[in-house]
């Protein structure tokens, strides 16, 4: 996996039901190293640490092959790199293979996989259409939050290279499906119990389904 863009952004203001509220959704490339540090990207804009940023989601990776698939729904957008809100856009991202907990030496850094990314109506208003959020859910390629497990420095041409595979076999894809599932899958269930990457709040929202 090769690093093609990195992207940061400012706060921006936009409206959402009649309210202005602040985003650090819009993101642009940069040629200029990014820094991971241990809650977030350094020079970066977090605005709601609710749900973004923090030692779980210090920093949002996107897929680069997945883009030519949302411009071909979305043609008339000003297209450019880090508009999923991703720091990192990586060639090669396939959330199939990328297992909760895996282990990767990204640039200086070294990274965990922790989770997959739930879309809010952000997005939409990026996107100008909150017909995306159903489709990004749907489209199952949510892109890979990381934890930082040593800090570092991350450019453009950067590998990620795999150090060490978790024992657990739950990965980005499958507990994506899960989160969205109807019917919620049994061996799904315990390997998300059973993963020590994945945070624990994330495990007590499904201990009840356990059968």
């Amino acid at each position: 996996m090769k690093v093609i863009s990195t992207n940061i952004g400012t706060s921006t203001t936009i409206k959402w039901n009649g309210k202005e509220e602040q985003t650090g959704i819009y993101k642009y490339p940069t040629n200029k190293p990014l820094f991971l540090n241990t809650e977030d990207v350094d020079n970066d804009t977090v605005i709601d640490r609710r749900y973004h940023g923090g030692v779980n989601k210090a920093c949002y990776l996107y897929a680069a092959e997945q883009y030519d698939y949302w411009k071909n729904l979305y043609p008339n957008l000003d297209w450019n790199w880090g508009m999923f809100g991703e720091n990192l856009t990586i060639k090669g991202l396939d959330e199939s293979t990328l297992r909760i907990g895996d282990v990767y030496e990204l640039g200086s850094a070294l990274v965990q996989i922790t989770q997959p990314r739930e879309p809010c109506y952000k997005l939409g208003v990026r996107f100008q259409d909150q017909k995306i959020i159903k489709q990004f859910v749907q489209h199952n390629y949510p892109g890979t939050y990381i934890k930082i497990l040593e800090t570092g420095t991350v450019t453009i041409g950067d590998t990620m290279l795999l150090k060490t595979q978790s024992t657990n076999a739950l990965t980005i894809h499958q507990y994506y499906e899960f989160l969205f599932a109807k019917e919620k899958d049994q061996r799904t269930i315990r390997l998300i119990l059973e993963n020590d990457a994945l945070p624990n709040y994330k495990k007590e929202r499904v201990k009840n389904l356990l059968k």
